[in-house]
């Protein structure tokens, strides 16, 4: 695929790129395909960091996908939105995590330990 010039789209077309590289992902996962689960970790973050760069910070945008049907997609919106919404973020991480809907609800279940002993720091 070409490599995407994140500056020039829209909000609403980042929104729909990170829901797209989460699907991918999740994909990789079930295949075991890490090093392409990597790529895309790095892909994401380049989104959530184009979307934090832009005036008023809009990452707001991906909580959007908190009620997407894929668990990968969620997760991934919900720790990229925990500086701008951290209490509905920190809810839906721990629904998310007592969803069972493995391997997401395991990673939420992290996260929520991470934040919880201070490791993981939203910014």
């Amino acid at each position: 695929m070409k490599k995407q010039n994140l500056k020039t789209m829209s909000t609403a077309a980042l929104v729909d790129l990170f829901r797209d590289y989460s699907l991918e992902q999740d994909t990789a996962m079930i295949y075991g395909e890490q090093p392409k689960v990597n790529r895309l970790v790095w892909k994401l973050k380049d989104v959530a960091d184009e979307l934090k760069s832009r005036i008023g910070d809009q990452r707001s945008g991906l909580l959007t996908l908190y009620d997407h049907r894929n668990a990968q997609v969620r997760v991934n919106a919900i720790k990229a939105t925990l500086a701008v919404a951290p209490q509905k973020a920190r809810a839906a991480l721990e629904t998310l995590a007592n969803s069972k809907e493995f391997p997401a609800a395991g990673e939420a279940g992290m996260s929520i330990v991470a934040l919880d002993r201070g490791i993981f720091k939203p910014t």
